[in-house]
């Protein structure tokens, strides 16, 4: 598949249906979330690839929000052979199968493992976990991984 901007992400297993909106890098050099105010919301990282190129594109989307449960809420619920849509402004749809849901500490994050390029077209999907605390927020991050199996 060529380059495209993403619209929309589906993951039927957790009911996600969401727009998509481009992000960048903050200060310190983190991928950005989408504006916490839209719950409903995810953001494609708009320097890296697209989805269904070779490589791993990004997804990125809030857990919660002041509100309750945020787009991405059950993505820790996730499980080998689970499927992932996401919708390209191009027309097409890229498919993936999950085969990896894990758990980093934002400290000590496998930056090379997640967004590396390992040769196919893949897909990570990243939103906070692990422990709280109202002071300094989630300690770590829940980062599915996932291969392309169709395009359509």
């Amino acid at each position: 598949m060529g380059h495209s901007s993403v619209q929309r992400i589906r993951i039927p297993n957790i009911k996600v249906d969401a727009p998509v909106m481009t992000v960048g890098l903050d200060a310190q050099g983190w991928i950005e979330a989408p504006p916490p105010q839209d719950p409903n919301l995810a953001g494609w990282y708009l320097n890296g690839i697209s989805p269904g190129q070779r490589g791993s594109a990004v997804i990125v989307g809030h857990v919660d929000n002041e509100r309750g449960p945020a787009v991405f809420y059950g993505l820790g619920s996730l499980q080998k052979g689970n499927h992932i849509e996401v919708e390209r402004y191009d027309g097409t749809t890229a498919v993936f199968e999950v085969y990896g849901v894990e758990v980093f500490s934002k400290e000590t994050f496998p930056g090379a493992r997640v967004y590396g390029d390992n040769g196919q077209a893949e897909l990570r999907v990243i939103t906070c976990g692990g422990g709280y605390s109202k002071a300094r927020g989630y300690d770590g991050n829940v980062v599915v991984f996932a291969r392309m199996v169709q395009s359509r």
